[in-house]
């Protein structure tokens, strides 16, 4: 292997909006904040979690809502 050509890995530690924490390498030399990670996400965990970005979810239900559902 070729040297001087690799990156320099540094640890650094991911924090998710759910509170869980963990060190990771990465080259970016400072710490990370993710939104979703392996213990909330919903393939891992078999529940349904509605990530709602700028209340995209609730003007949806409230614009059906008052639709009227025909069931």
């Amino acid at each position: 292997m070729k040297t001087g050509i690799h990156p320099d890995y540094q640890e650094v530690k991911v924090t998710c909006s759910c509170g869980n924490t963990f060190t990771t390498r990465s080259t970016l030399k400072r710490d990370l904040s993710v939104e979703v990670c392996s213990v909330c996400h919903p393939f891992y965990t078999g529940k349904q979690k509605i990530v709602d970005t700028a209340g995209r979810v609730e003007r949806f239900k409230q614009k059906y809502a008052r639709a009227g559902v025909k069931a």
